[in-house]
């Protein structure tokens, strides 16, 4: 890959010459395979034969090779996720910081792989907002948390100032902010051409006015967890330096073992542990993050979790996709059952009649095909499972049962 030579000037003084000759190595090497199982629908069994798991989470693990997860039926049943084992390093630190229930923003949750982290990790009776600023990658990121199947979930679509304009305090709030990308450098050749110098510092900018912007909504004594996919200290060590000095904030060590190979603060004289994950020497793809604890006096907007789901759909700035599990679709007089229903894990088990679908059957039902179901099937709205995981609905007219999978979530070519 060719890499621009200005990063390479850069980023070699960084890391030294050791780690830079293993970060170039890697670009040889095939970039590992990792997926994070949703705890709240395990299949029974391994879905992957020989997985390694990713010691810094409980449900992550490493694969031999990289399936066709596109097919994959469990994949669309939200029964995995397929993530990044860095950006996994959020479910260590969430286990190690947060023991009680707490209200979170993820601000920046598109495409919703931290978000469903968060969800899995965070003690129950915590709440959840997940939050895309931008209104085409919300809809993927809705359509990521409905699959996960967790109630206690709202999506909306916000940027940081409208936020700030309500009176909603989190307890924890997550900014993975857009930046530079030179951590997606060896699986996205894209990121490459788009870097430049300018736009690290144009990212650095962005960075701190979506800081200041959210600062008022976390409560005094709350955290804040900054990270990035980039490893240069102007959007790293430098944003962090910038939360401590101007927002008024103390970073918060989380003791790690030596062993994972995480590298710690690239900037001479930085005090307080950050964490950054380099290809090459840490088993995955590029990643920074640092806990921060809200220490400057201010206003306090004092609220519960149980509470936070009633007070963000009072604000008219609030936009709110989704508000836990959505309900039946009145066409007619006819209700029909939404696909997040089918999805959520609250839906009783014996609420739909169900049948379960072989893995052809499967793939043609997610590519939104008609076909027949067994004659002992129901007639009406009917559940349907592959390997007892729910995919959605069908209307069983006996004949021919209709497809009720979303047109936007449909798998485009089998």
């Amino acid at each position: 890959m060719n890499l621009p030579q200005t990063f390479i000037d850069y980023t070699t003084t960084l890391f030294g010459p050791t780690r830079w000759e293993r970060y170039v190595r890697a670009f040889d090497e095939e970039p590992p395979v990792s997926i994070r199982l949703n705890p709240f629908k395990h299949p029974g069994g391994p879905i992957f034969e020989h997985a390694t798991p990713v010691p810094w989470c409980q449900n992550g693990y490493w694969l031999q090779e990289r399936p066709n997860f596109t097919l994959d039926p469990l994949f669309h049943a939200g029964a995995y996720y397929v993530q990044e084992a860095g950006s996994m390093f959020l479910d260590y630190v969430l286990r190690q910081c947060v023991t009680s229930p707490v209200s979170v923003l993820d601000l920046c949750g598109a495409p919703g792989g931290k978000s469903t982290l968060l969800r899995a990790a965070l003690p129950e009776n915590s709440v959840l907002i997940s939050n895309e600023p931008d209104r085409r990658r919300a809809n993927i990121l809705l359509e990521n948390m409905l699959k996960q199947g967790h109630p206690d979930v709202l999506v909306t679509h916000n940027y940081a100032h409208e936020l700030a304009q309500t009176n909603l305090v989190f307890d924890v709030i997550l900014t993975d902010v857009p930046c530079s990308g030179e951590g997606l450098f060896r699986r996205d050749e894209e990121t490459v051409n788009e870097w430049s110098l300018q736009n690290v510092h144009f990212c650095q900018e962005r960075q701190r006015k979506i800081l200041k912007d959210v600062w008022p909504c976390l409560r005094t004594g709350g955290l804040l967890i900054y990270s990035t996919c980039t490893y240069n200290v102007h959007e790293d060590e430098e944003n962090v330096r910038w939360i401590t000095e101007e927002l008024g904030a103390q970073i918060v060590p989380v003791p790690v073992p030596t062993e994972w190979q995480i590298t710690g603060s690239l900037l001479p004289g930085f005090d307080g542990p950050v964490y950054r994950f380099i290809p090459g020497t840490t088993k995955s793809e590029g990643l920074f993050l640092c806990v921060l604890r809200k220490i400057s006096d201010g206003p306090q907007r004092a609220t519960l979790p149980a509470s936070l789901r009633e007070q963000a759909k009072k604000f008219r700035q609030i936009h709110v996709l989704s508000d836990g599990i959505p309900t039946e679709e009145i066409k007619g007089k006819e209700k029909i059952p939404s696909v997040a229903q089918a999805l959520s894990i609250t839906t009783p088990p014996d609420k739909y009649p169900r049948a379960e679908l072989t893995l052809e059957q499967a793939q043609r039902y997610l590519h939104r095909e008609s076909f027949v179901l067994p004659p002992t099937t129901p007639r009406g709205f009917v559940l349907v499972t592959y390997k007892e995981r729910p995919l959605g609905f069908m209307k069983n007219l006996g004949e021919r049962a209709n497809n009720l999978y979303p047109k936007n979530w449909a798998i485009k070519k089998l």
